[in-house]
């Protein structure tokens, strides 16, 4: 009999190499039940390394820690994908952000010298752009601490007041099945509610949230103008996420362009 920990080190390896796993085909595999695959997933999903959906599991993201822990995963990774997602603002756009590590890398980025509208419902991205030359607005409401946003129904109200251009969304999984995904039920609320104050939404992927998955969905892969990806083009995961629906915009390299949900012209970043 494989002992409990070898089972679930099994279980994790077959996640980090398939984006995905099904209790019935790793029972077959390993010569188990599917009672005692569906016990260690549970004590992974219990223990955050996994995240449990119908008949099996899929990798659980890094993503969802805390602020302020998230703040040192993956710095230059967001670096990158901040850097992509500047060329995607127009002089005097009027840009939503959404809270979160990797859109604070993107404020970093941001010329202090633009001129255009920033909304956001997060303090802390709203304190970085101080100095900058943009008007700020700050969508009030429950701060959600966890993430340094506001969120419920004062936050989804004064939203649905505002519009804007382009919305940078912050997740904490981009998967092929999963589609994009958060931690918190309130704030996946509230995310869906800011994509549909912006006519673009385009959302920030950084490598840790690439092929992962947490348990609330936010909206599914095709349903973005894009997705700025720190990720290689040809890879397995990147053919499965276009397969899914997902249109990318790979960080320095090939990506589609702006043209909308018709067709995937290529570009250069």
């Amino acid at each position: 009999m494989m002992l409990a920990a070898a089972r679930k080190d099994a279980l994790l390896e077959r996640l980090r190499r398939d984006g995905r796993l099904v209790v019935k085909d790793v029972a077959l595999e390993l010569g188990l039940s599917e009672d005692s695959i569906r016990r260690d997933l549970r004590e992974l999903d219990a223990a955050g390394l996994a995240v449990r959906v119908y008949g099996g599991a899929l990798p659980a993201s890094p993503a969802v820690a805390d602020y302020g822990a998230r703040g040192t995963v993956a710095r230059s990774s967001k670096s990158r994908v901040a850097a992509a997602a500047l060329d995607l603002i127009e002089p005097g756009a009027t840009v939503l952000l959404d809270g979160g590590t990797t859109t604070l890398a993107l404020v970093e980025a941001l010329p202090r010298s633009f001129a255009g509208t920033v909304i956001t419902h997060s303090p802390t991205i709203a304190a970085a752009l101080l100095h900058h030359e943009a008007e700020v607005i700050v969508i009030g409401g429950r701060v959600f601490k966890h993430s340094a946003v506001a969120c419920g129904s004062a936050a989804v109200e004064a939203a649905q007041r505002i519009s804007a251009d382009i919305f940078f969304l912050g997740v904490t999984g981009v998967h092929p099945a999963a589609g994009f995904t958060t931690g918190d039920a309130d704030e996946a609320a509230m995310k869906r509610v800011l994509a549909e104050r912006a006519a673009e939404t385009y959302v920030l992927a950084s490598e840790e949230k690439l092929g992962a998955a947490s348990r609330f969905g936010i909206l599914p892969l095709d349903a973005v103008a894009g997705v700025v990806a720190d990720l290689e083009p040809d890879t397995p995961l990147s053919v499965d996420l276009e397969a899914a629906g997902a249109r990318m915009r790979y960080v320095g390299r090939s990506a589609v362009g702006r043209g909308g949900s018709h067709g995937r012209v290529s570009d250069q970043l």
